[in-house]
């Protein structure tokens, strides 16, 4: 009889233990179980996002949106060139067969022009309403015609000096202006005054053609390949400046040759570095300093200072350096550098200017759309930032959502739990979890077997009167908390009646054990009980 009772308080002793050994609690390890579980998985997002090249996706837009500006670029500058050339050719023969018409009224054989410097300024008066016609209809800045004859052929520069007539547009917006401003560039100030036209500011009478390719290449390609159609003699110039002027210009002209096949002169069309950038100006609102060039190459170089621009970014200041060097890099972009103005990174595309079998064939040209480095850089960064941020925020609310789950998991269970530790198993609520509520009613039926088997068995009350006098050791302060407990008292519950702290109490709890040699509120409730049913009272 007192070897059960003894085996019953063992039981309960080991029971207490497991209970009380220093461990982490289910609530935390159901949270850190959801947070690894997130974390995992932001970081399988990220592994997968970063093998999918999702990072790097920022220079790949970038290179898409550069290669669309570029397409744009080109067809526009394509266009806006081949129609400038045909405008050119159809002028060449209008002018050559005009011309050699009244140099044949006039008496004036178009291969000795030159001896007859009196009859220049009334052959070119004859043509000014052509030029002038040609220029509002091809719409360029600009047009003109040089003779290969001067004025002045007894003039110390007189080798170097050509009679002819150049007009301009100066309105800046001409492609939708209705108010154009004509003006006189090149020719005699007479033709001037009788069509009513200023003259420029940087006029001259005659073109200096010292430093003119405009003027020797076609000339000299008509020269020695007559067998060339004039379709295939025009000839672009790259980006320059005209003597004593300042505006950047490219010329397309084409050689003047009569029904002889005598070459007598040159005519052309002018781009100006202004209709160019407002034919071709850049929209783009991520990378706002976009810009386009037209540009001769050589090799994997870009000769600057021979090209056209077109943008917001002030990339003709590129143009003090004389070359930007090129070079792929490994995300497909062109990297550009220039020695005193950085890198860009951008797209080019090899442009015609002329057709196959034409004289100047073998010219490079290409159109290339940049942007500074550090633009390409900041976007890339700034949408990986937002990724970044993006996952980080999923992360924060993984674990919020981790800890009210694990919340919301647990409350029940540890409501369970709380019932279990109850003095009256029988009386306890249901949680409605099957599991838990197994195990209450378990418990109560197993509490209530070993209350009968210790009546059936007639337990020895010695034990209990031993446990009896123990309980009179006892201090005023561990009678509080040992009352308590016999009443059903959880130890979190006692501190608040007591208004003690959680320590305190689980000190006195300690003491009370060791004084009544128990080893947990259960055994203790036991005890309790046992005596309730001898009919012996704690004192």
């Amino acid at each position: 009889m007192k070897n059960n009772l003894v085996q019953i308080i063992r039981i309960l002793r080991e029971a207490a233990r497991n209970t009380g050994a220093n461990g982490m609690s289910m609530g935390l390890r159901l949270f850190l179980f959801l947070t690894v579980l997130v974390l995992t998985t932001i970081l399988g997002v990220v592994a997968i996002l970063f093998i999918s090249g999702t990072f790097t996706a920022g220079l790949s837009e970038s290179r898409r949106i550069i290669e669309s500006e570029l397409l744009h670029a080109s067809e526009g500058i394509s266009k806006q060139y081949e129609y400038v050339s045909i405008h050119t050719i159809n002028l060449s023969q209008e002018l050559s067969r005009s011309i050699e018409k009244n140099a044949d009224q006039m008496g004036i054989s178009l291969a000795n022009l030159q001896d007859h410097p009196e009859k220049l300024e009334d052959i070119i008066s004859r043509e000014f309403d052509r030029i002038l016609f040609c220029l509002q209809k091809s719409q360029s800045s600009g047009a003109f015609f040089i003779l290969d004859a001067t004025v002045n052929p007894a003039l110390e520069k007189a080798k170097y000096s050509r009679a002819g007539l150049y007009i301009k547009n100066m309105e800046p917006n001409i492609l939708s202006s209705f108010t154009p401003n004509y003006i006189v560039l090149r020719g005699s100030p007479t033709i001037s005054r009788n069509n009513e036209l200023s003259l420029h500011t940087q006029w001259s009478m005659e073109f200096d053609i010292s430093d003119a390719p405009y003027y020797y290449r076609p000339i000299n390609a008509a020269k020695s390949n007559k067998q060339l159609k004039l379709s295939r003699l025009y000839y672009w110039s790259p980006a320059l400046k005209l003597p004593n002027t300042s505006e950047e210009v490219m010329l397309c002209s084409a050689p003047l040759i009569d029904s002889h096949g005598n070459v007598f002169g040159v005519c052309g069309l002018e781009v100006s570095a202004m209709l160019f950038k407002l034919s071709n100006m850049p929209n783009n609102r991520i990378y706002t300093r976009l810009f386009y060039t037209l540009s001769p190459i050589d090799k994997d170089t870009i000769k600057l200072d021979q090209s056209m621009f077109a943008g917001c970014y002030s990339a003709r200041l590129l143009s003090r350096g004389q070359t930007l060097k090129f070079s792929e890099n490994k995300y497909s972009f062109y990297s550009y550098t220039e020695k005193n103005h950085g890198r860009f990174l951008g797209i080019h595309k090899p442009l015609r200017l002329y057709p196959e079998g034409s004289a100047f064939a073998d010219e490079q040209w290409v159109v290339a759309a940049m942007v500074p480095e550090e633009d390409v850089v900041t976007s890339v960064t700034r949408l990986n930032l937002l990724l970044i941020g993006s996952l980080m925020l999923l992360f924060v609310l993984g674990v919020m959502a981790s800890f009210v789950l694990s919340h919301w998991f647990l409350k029940p269970i540890t409501e369970g739990l709380a019932m279990i530790k109850s003095a009256d198993l029988n009386s306890a609520s249901k949680t409605k979890i099957p599991e838990i509520d197994g195990l209450i009613e378990y418990l109560a039926l197993h509490n209530q077997e070993l209350y009968e088997k210790a009546r059936q068995e007639n337990i020895s009350s010695s034990i209990l009167d031993e446990f009896l006098e123990k309980t009179k050791k006892l201090t005023p302060a561990e009678r509080s908390v040992f009352d308590l407990y016999r009443k059903g008292y959880t130890a979190k519950e006692i501190s608040e009646e007591l208004c003690l702290s959680i320590n305190t109490i689980k000190t006195h709890t300690k003491r009370i054990y060791t004084k009544l040699n128990i080893a947990s509120r259960e055994e203790l409730l036991l005890y309790d009980s046992l005596l309730k049913e001898i009919g012996k009272e704690i004192e």
